[in-house]
C-alpha cells in the first residue's frame, strides 16, 4: 500500500501539469517528421530492407524518448530532498524502497503515455503495424523507462547536483541513440557501431519488437533481447532504493 499511495502522490503532481506532456512531444514531432522526410529514401539502400521509412523510424523516436524523458527523474528526488519531503519520509512508516520505486512506476506511466502518443502519430503519419507488435514497443519502452529513472535516481540520491544530472543526460542520450538501430538498420552500421549496439539497452529495446512490428515475431531474438533489459531493469531498480539507504546514513 506504501508503494500505491507513495506513487498516487506523485501522478497528482503529473495530471496537473498536461501542458508538461505536450511539451515533451515537441521534440518527438520534430524527429519523427523532420527525420522522416529528410531520409524518407534511405529504405531504397542495399541491405536496408525496403518499406517505409516513417514505419522504421517511429520505434527509434519512441525509445529516444523514453530515454530522455526518463534521465530527467532524478531531478523530481533532487526536488524532494531541497524541500525537505525525503526527510519527513524517514520518520513515517513508508518502506523505504517504496520512495524511490514510486518515482520510477511515475516516470514509466509517464513514457508508456508518451510512447502511445507518438506511434498514435506515426499511424496518422501512414505507418501501419500489427498491434501485438504495439503492445511489444510500448511494454520495451517502458522497461527502458525503469532503467534510465533508476540511473537518473542513483545518481540524484548520491551525487545530489542538479548539474550532474543535466550533464548525464546530455552525455548519454543522442551516443546511445544513434548508437543502436533508432535510425539505422544495423546491416548498414560500421562493423564497430554495430559490436556497441550489441551491448546497448536502447538496441536491446528495438530489437526486442522489431519483428513483431513487421508482421513475424522473431521469438528467440525477442525473448533474449527482452529478458535482458527485464534483468537490467530489475537490478538498477534495486540499486535506486539501495541509494535511499545511503541517504539515510547521511541525514
Amino acid at each position: 500500500m506504501n508503494l500505491v499511495y507513495l506513487t498516487g502522490r506523485r501522478l497528482k503532481v503529473f495530471v496537473q501539469q498536461p501542458a508538461f506532456l505536450v511539451v515533451t512531444l515537441i521534440q518527438p514531432v520534430i524527429w519523427l517528421f523532420l527525420f522522416g522526410n529528410l531520409f524518407r529514401r534511405i529504405v531504397d539502400l542495399p541491405g536496408f530492407g525496403g518499406g517505409s521509412y516513417i514505419e522504421y523510424l517511429v520505434p527509434g523516436i519512441v525509445v529516444m524518448t523514453a530515454v530522455s524523458a526518463s534521465m530527467w527523474s532524478g531531478m523530481g528526488v533532487l526536488e524532494e530532498i531541497d524541500r525537505g519531503t525525503m526527510n519527513r519520509f524517514l520518520v513515517t512508516p513508508a518502506r523505504r524502497g517504496a520512495v524511490l520505486e514510486a518515482v520510477v512506476v511515475e516516470q514509466t506511466l509517464s513514457v508508456t503515455v508518451q510512447a502511445v502518443a507518438i506511434v498514435l502519430l506515426g499511424l496518422a503519419a501512414g505507418a501501419r503495424y500489427p498491434f501485438g507488435g504495439v503492445l511489444l514497443l510500448v511494454a520495451a519502452s517502458a522497461l527502458l523507462g525503469v532503467v534510465f529513472s533508476s540511473l537518473s535516481n542513483i545518481a540524484g540520491m548520491l551525487v545530489r547536483q542538479r548539474e550532474t544530472i543535466i550533464g548525464l543526460n546530455t552525455l548519454l542520450l543522442l551516443p546511445l541513440t544513434f548508437l543502436s538501430s533508432s535510425f539505422m538498420t544495423p546491416a548498414l552500421m560500421p562493423s564497430w557501431m554495430q559490436a556497441v549496439a550489441r551491448g546497448n539497452p536502447v538496441n536491446w529495446a528495438l530489437q526486442t519488437c522489431r519483428s513483431a512490428l513487421a508482421g513475424s515475431v522473431d521469438w528467440p531474438r525477442t525473448l533474449t533481447y527482452g529478458g535482458g533489459l527485464l534483468a537490467l531493469a530489475l537490478v538498477l531498480l534495486w540499486l535506486s532504493t539501495r541509494t535511499f539507504k545511503a541517504y539515510q546514513r547521511s541525514v
